[in-house]
């Protein structure tokens, strides 16, 4: 592996990815370790407009229109992403797993042409490790209810939450070597050094 890895952080809403990879964040900055960080839906200027039509709860649209726009998204940034490869570690909150799981798995679109345009879009971009934050139902509410606002796909059922949590799994199950199950329900201290010690393992 690269040690100048791309790690993504996956996971549903109020799993803690965005939390964890704040954390790591501060330990490669506290460290002097050069680094790129990115978000999904968003990230570069003209992806984080394409996210506020996304995630706006007024937004209806179709599940082809969804993911397309995703997919504009992440072309935007890859951009950024090709200039920093192997070049720096990239950190990334959410990425290719997310757009199958939500799309696919949660709403039902073709996993053939998500695949087909990735493919397009990412050329020899590849990924070399992904932390998946797992929650139950619970928990998640529980989470959702002390952020300030919410987005359109913070209002889904137990249902959609459970398919695109199980398609997760599914995804990690392809590949164990590249991806560390978090449980979310956990003490998030020892999570947190989980992924530390992982990190610290995956750049030296």
């Amino acid at each position: 592996m690269s040690k100048k890895p791309v790690i993504v952080f996956e996971g549903i809403e109020g799993s803690g990815k965005s939390h964890h990879i704040n954390i790591v964040s501060r330990y490669l900055k506290k460290r002097d370790i050069p680094f790129f960080r990115i978000r999904e839906p968003g990230g570069s200027i003209n992806s984080e407009k394409i996210r506020k039509l996304i995630l706006n709860k007024n937004s209806n649209f179709n599940r082809n229109t969804d993911l397309l726009l995703y997919l504009a998204s992440r072309s935007e940034n890859m951009i950024l992403l090709k200039k920093f490869y192997n070049k720096k570690i990239i950190l990334i909150d959410r990425f290719i797993d997310s757009t199958i799981a939500y799309q696919h798995y949660g709403l039902g679109v073709e996993l053939a042409l998500i695949k087909s345009i990735n493919k397009s879009i990412l050329s020899n971009f590849k990924i070399s490790f992904t932390f998946l934050n797992l929650v139950n139902h619970k928990n998640m509410l529980k989470r959702l209810k002390t952020r300030n606002s919410l987005n359109r796909y913070d209002n889904f059922n137990k249902n959609f939450y459970n398919k695109v949590q199980n398609g997760f799994i599914k995804l990690s199950k392809k590949n164990t070597a590249k991806y560390q199950i978090v449980d979310s329900n956990l003490d998030i201290k020892v999570n947190e050094n989980l992924i530390i010690n992982k990190i610290m393992k995956l750049i030296k």
